[in-house]
C-alpha cells in the first residue's frame, strides 16, 4: 500500500492500491440528490477522480476549484470529486462556490470507493487525497497517492493525464 501521513501521523489506508494498467474497480457513491451514482455511470468517458478528505478544508476547497476552473479544457473528460462529508454539505459547499463543472460524491454510507480505489484512512474514517484517470475503457492510466494527504496533488500531471486518456 501507498505510504500516507496525515498532519505528518502514518495512516492506515483500507483496501487494494490501484496502480496504471487496473481495471478500474467499481463502487457505490452518493450523488448531491442521494441517487447512487457507480463507475458504470460515466462508462464510455474520460474520468478524473479526486479523493478528498473534505470540502470544508482549504487544500480540498483549492483542489476542487482549480479542477473546476481546468474542466472546460479538458474536454468530454468527467470531472468526479469523492469525500465522506454528506451530500447536503456537499450540494452547499458547491453552490456556494459556484462549482458547476465538477461532480461531488458521497462515500460516507459504507465507504465502498474509498475502500476499491485503497485510500480509506482506517483512523480517522476519512479519505485521503488521490487522483486517478480512467479512460473510455475503465482502464486505470494515472495515479496519485499523494504521500500527506494535506499536501495539494501535482495538478499538473493529473490533468495531462486525463487530456492524453482517450
Amino acid at each position: 500500500m501507498a505510504n500516507v501521513t496525515f498532519k505528518g501521523n502514518p495512516v492506515t489506508l483500507l483496501g487494494n492500491e490501484v496502480k496504471v494498467g487496473d481495471k478500474a474497480p467499481n463502487f457505490s457513491v452518493l450523488a448531491n440528490d442521494l441517487s447512487p451514482v457507480t463507475l458504470e455511470n460515466t462508462k464510455g468517458q474520460v474520468r478524473l477522480i479526486s479523493a478528498v478528505p473534505s470540502l470544508d478544508t482549504g487544500v480540498c476547497d483549492a483542489e476542487t476549484r482549480r479542477f473546476n476552473e481546468e474542466a472546460n479544457s479538458l474536454g468530454d473528460v468527467k470531472i468526479l470529486t469523492v469525500s465522506v462529508d454528506l451530500p447536503f454539505a456537499q450540494k452547499r459547499w458547491c453552490g456556494a462556490n459556484g462549482i458547476e463543472n465538477v461532480q461531488t460524491l458521497s462515500d460516507h454510507r459504507d465507504l465502498s470507493f474509498g475502500e476499491a480505489f485503497g485510500v480509506a484512512i482506517q483512523e480517522l474514517r476519512l479519505l485521503t487525497r488521490a487522483v486517478f484517470v480512467v479512460d473510455s475503457n475503465d482502464t486505470v492510466t494515472y495515479v496519485e497517492y499523494v504521500s500527506e494527504a494535506t499536501n495539494h496533488p501535482n495538478y499538473e500531471a493529473a490533468l495531462e493525464a486525463a487530456r492524453n486518456a482517450k
